[in-house]
């Protein structure tokens, strides 16, 4: 299998926050933002792995800023590692103002999506190939996120079977 490079998956995609987005405070709902992060990171997975993918895991999501009605809503998305069947993506996202020009990073998030056959079950994707030092960086930091939610979900796991839980 042939490996591909970010460049091939990545996309940026956006859209236009309206009042229907919005929640009771006024601001963009963050499950609105939440379902776009998870929509701009499957199209990256489903692209590397030229499969149907299925979130698998969400690291962590932070808000930084809110995101208002009227925002024109910029999701970056790309392939940070790619393991046998699964896949991290990270996802930025920032919130133009059509009247001021300001740019604002609003959130973030790591995304997990696993690769599926025409079985749902899941399947091999194309290795990642790194072409500088950027991308590199990205993919170590990556592995070293895999790593810490196996520990976790190793720990989880032993809770629920022995009943002992650590924080």
């Amino acid at each position: 299998m042939n490996g591909k490079k970010i460049s091939e998956t990545s996309v940026t995609m956006a859209q236009v926050m309206l009042p229907q987005d919005a929640n009771p405070a006024g601001n963009v709902h963050g499950g609105v933002i939440m379902k776009l992060i998870d929509t701009a990171a499957a199209v990256v997975a489903s692209r590397h792995a030229r499969a149907n993918t299925v979130t698998a895991s969400l690291d962590r999501l932070d808000f930084h800023h809110p995101v208002f009605v009227g925002d024109l809503v910029f999701l970056k998305a790309s392939i940070n590692m790619a393991g046998r069947t699964s896949m991290e993506i990270g996802v930025r996202v920032e919130a133009e103002n059509f009247i001021t020009g300001e740019v604002r990073h609003t959130s973030s998030a790591y995304l997990t999506f696993v690769a599926l056959d025409e079985n749902g079950r899941p399947r091999a994707v194309p290795p990642l190939v790194l072409d500088n030092d950027d991308e590199r960086r990205r993919n170590q930091e990556a592995l070293m996120r895999k790593k810490l939610r196996l520990e976790q979900k190793a720990k989880e796991e032993r809770c629920q079977k022995d009943g002992i839980c650590e924080l």
